[in-house]
C-alpha cells in the first residue's frame, strides 16, 4: 500500500511538473525548463514517449528472463510471469508507438513515415503479436508453455537488434539519445531531473502492473486446476 502510494503521488507530481513548468530560451530559474528548438512546448511528449519505450524494452526482455527461467524448471509460475511481461512490454510498445507518432507530427509534419525508429518498433508489435497469436492456437498447456518460452527467447533476442542497433546504423531522423553529451535534445538540471522521475516512475507502474497481474492469473489457474481434478 506504501509503495502505492509513493508512486502515485511521485508521478502525479512529475507529471504536474513537466506539464506545467515554463520552458524558456534561456532558464534563469530553477522551475525553467529549456526550449527544444522545432518543438518548444510541444518537447514535453519526451516525459512519456521515453518511459513508455523503456519500459516495453524491460518487460520483453523480463519475459525473455522467465521464458528461461521456464524451459530449466518447468514451473507453471514462470510460464505466468513470461506471458505477463510480454503483454504488458506489448501494451507500453502501443503506446510509444502512439506517443512516438504524435511526436512525428510535431516535428516532420506527419504521424508515420517509416523512420528506422518508428519500423523498429513495428516490427516489433508484429513480433508479439505473432507471440500471442502462437499462444492462443494451442490448447495443450503444457506444449503451449514450452513452445510460448521458446519463441519468446528468440522474440527477446531481437528487442536490442531493434531498438538500439538498427536505428544508430540507418539514417535516421529520430532525436539523438537524450543522455548524450552529442543529443539534438539539451536539458537542463530540472528537465533532467523530471525526465528520470517519469522514467523511475512508468518503472513503477509496470512492476505493480506486472505484480497485480501475475497474482491474479495464479489464482486463476489455481482455481482452473482444482476445477478439473
Amino acid at each position: 500500500m506504501v509503495y502505492k502510494i509513493i508512486l502515485g503521488i511521485g508521478l502525479t507530481i512529475t507529471i504536474i511538473a513537466g506539464l506545467s513548468f515554463p520552458m524558456v530560451e534561456i532558464p534563469r530559474f530553477w522551475y525553467e525548463m529549456p526550449i527544444v528548438p522545432g518543438l518548444e512546448d510541444k518537447a514535453r511528449i519526451i516525459f512519456f514517449h521515453v518511459p513508455t519505450a523503456w519500459v516495453s524494452v524491460i518487460a520483453f526482455i523480463s519475459s525473455l528472463y522467465f521464458g528461461i527461467k521456464y524451459l530449466r524448471n518447468s514451473e507453471y509460475t514462470n510460464d505466468i510471469k513470461s506471458v505477463t511481461a510480454a503483454s504488458l512490454g506489448f501494451l507500453f510498445c502501443i503506446l510509444a508507438t502512439i506517443t512516438g507518432a504524435i511526436w512525428a507530427k510535431f516535428s516532420w509534419g506527419t504521424y508515420w513515415n517509416w523512420d528506422p525508429r518508428q519500423t523498429s518498433i513495428f516490427i516489433l508489435l508484429l513480433i508479439y503479436g505473432a507471440y500471442f497469436a502462437l499462444r492462443s492456437s494451442i490448447e495443450n498447456e503444457e506444449k503451449k508453455a514450452t513452445l510460448s518460452a521458446v519463441y519468446s527467447i528468440i522474440a527477446g533476442l531481437t528487442v536490442p537488434f531493434f531498438i538500439f542497433i538498427m536505428p544508430r546504423i540507418v539514417a535516421s531522423l529520430h532525436p539523438d539519445p537524450i543522455i548524450n553529451p552529442q543529443a539534438k535534445i539539451h536539458m537542463n538540471p530540472t528537465m533532467l531531473i523530471i525526465f528520470l522521475l517519469s522514467l523511475i516512475g512508468f518503472t513503477g507502474i509496470y512492476i505493480w502492473m506486472f505484480t497485480l497481474k501475475v497474482k491474479f492469473s495464479i489464482l486463476n489457474y489455481s482455481k482452473k486446476m482444482k476445477e478439473q481434478e
